[in-house]
């Protein structure tokens, strides 16, 4: 049994296994319905529980589609229907009773110390499908997209975030460029800079990472352009201010055309002012495929913690 909850805890070699068993079973499925089965059915007659305490649409549909194909079922609970918030249940027994019921739990949370208690007191596999520090689901599906349009391993890419640097899906961006060692430019205002402790971790294990506050610099001789909604979910701020502030770091197509001619844009949506609709809708947005992708390496991702990855 193994968890995924955060990319930096997982080996380069596992995470690897992972994409590379996604991109065999992509190839497989060419002729299939989406809810037929792959032909090993490798998780025959298994449970995944979803427990989404935010809002929810690529997740959810993935993750339900992902275990469907292995040949296996999904619940999924909402906190409000549950004793964990009208009841008064602790967490504790909460997950307790998620491990007897359940082969696997995947969880969207607004609380990382949440998700702690789950896995100190969790006997099954748990896996993190967004919490505030961290969206290591998103960002391994999002390097499958990159290496399947580009037709070569991430290592050998320059990769560029404009937007928040302070988010989730930027953190887990920031620790994949360690496990899969590529090139990350960043740019963003400079009161929006990734935090400390994420850039110390990557210097510490010799990341590749350079920070703008010019989005044209970030974004120069780059293949990969992403950015995220400047107001996430877990944004608690002035809204107008904070969106004021990063009027400059704006995806448009005079950014695009700083980034290599072959460049891709990705956002992991839902979108925002972050971006153009002549970018988002044009030639290198890849975004609709990127949220496909979810699917495979999410099946992927669950074969791993039931270490039954070939």
């Amino acid at each position: 049994m193994k968890h995924f909850i955060n990319i930096k805890d997982i080996s380069s070699k596992n995470l690897k296994k992972i994409i590379l068993d996604a991109k065999r079973r992509k190839i497989r499925r060419k002729n299939l319905n989406t809810l037929d089965a792959d032909a090993d059915s490798p998780l025959k007659g298994k449970l995944l529980i979803q427990m989404f305490e935010k809002s929810s649409l690529r997740t959810r549909i993935s993750f339900y589609i992902a275990i469907k194909q292995l040949e296996g079922g999904a619940l999924t609970l909402r906190t409000d229907e549950l004793h964990l918030t009208k009841g008064g249940e602790s967490l504790a027994d909460t997950a307790k009773v998620i491990s007897t019921f359940g082969d696997a739990f995947m969880i969207r949370t607004d609380s990382d110390k949440k998700l702690e208690i789950f896995k100190k007191y969790m006997t099954i596999p748990i896996i993190n499908g967004l919490s505030p520090s961290s969206h290591p689901t998103q960002v391994l599906s999002d390097i499958f997209t990159i290496e399947e349009i580009k037709k070569k391993p991430i290592t050998n890419l320059k990769i560029c975030w404009i937007g928040d640097a302070r988010n989730n899906v930027i953190n887990s961006l920031v620790e994949a460029s360690v496990k899969f060692s590529f090139k990350l430019n960043i740019g963003c205002p400079k009161k929006f800079q990734p935090k400390k402790n994420i850039i110390m971790w990557a210097k510490k294990n010799y990341g590749k990472i350079k920070v703008f506050d010019n989005c044209n610099k970030a974004a120069k001789n780059c293949d990969v352009i992403f950015t995220d909604k400047v107001i996430s979910m877990n944004d608690k701020v002035d809204k107008v201010k904070k969106l004021k502030e990063f009027k400059n770091f704006k995806v448009t197509t005079k950014v695009m055309n700083h980034a290599k001619k072959d460049a891709i844009f990705l956002h992991c949506l839902p979108r925002g002012s972050e971006v153009s609709e002549e970018v988002f809708l044009g030639k290198h947005s890849k975004v609709w495929q990127q949220a496909l992708n979810r699917i495979y390496v999410q099946k992927s991702i669950l074969l791993y913690c039931f270490e039954k990855l070939r």
